[in-house]
C-alpha cells in the first residue's frame, strides 16, 4: 500500500514549528542520520542507498534518501517523504508530530 508522509495542511502554528526547527537541524546531518537509521547502506551521488527495514529487502538500491533535500522514496512500495521527519516517522512506525519530538530531543532542540 503507497503512504506519502507529507507535512499535513492542519498543523497548529506549535507544531509547524517544531517541524521547521527538527527539519532544519536534521537536514545539515541527514547522512550521519542515515548511516545511524539504516545501517549497511552507502552514498551514491546525492543519495544514501539503503535497505528499507519496513518491508523485507533483499537488495539496496529501491530504498533511496536525498541527504541535500531530504526527499526520500521507496521505489518498490511508493512510500515516500519530503524531509527527515516523515524518514524517521515512517522508518520508527510514529506520527510525524511524534517523530518530531522523539527527533528534537536526541538531537537537543527545544521543541
Amino acid at each position: 500500500m503507497q503512504q506519502t508522509y507529507s507535512n499535513p495542511k492542519n498543523r497548529s502554528q506549535k507544531d509547524t514549528c517544531i517541524f521547521t526547527t527538527v527539519n532544519a537541524t536534521a537536514l545539515p546531518r541527514l547522512e550521519a542520520l542515515c548511516a545511524a537509521w539504516l545501517p549497511g547502506g552507502r552514498r551514491h551521488g546525492a543519495e544514501y542507498l539503503a535497505l528499507n527495514p519496513t518491508r523485507e529487502d533483499r537488495y539496496i538500491g529501491s530504498f533511496s534518501i536525498n541527504v541535500i533535500t531530504g526527499r526520500w522514496a521507496d521505489f518498490a512500495t511508493q512510500d515516500r517523504g519530503g524531509d527527515p521527519v516523515s524518514l524517521y516517522a515512517y522508518l520508527s512506525g510514529l506520527t510525524q508530530i511524534e517523530a518530531a519530538h522523539k527527533l528534537a530531543k536526541e538531537m537537543g532542540v527545544a521543541a
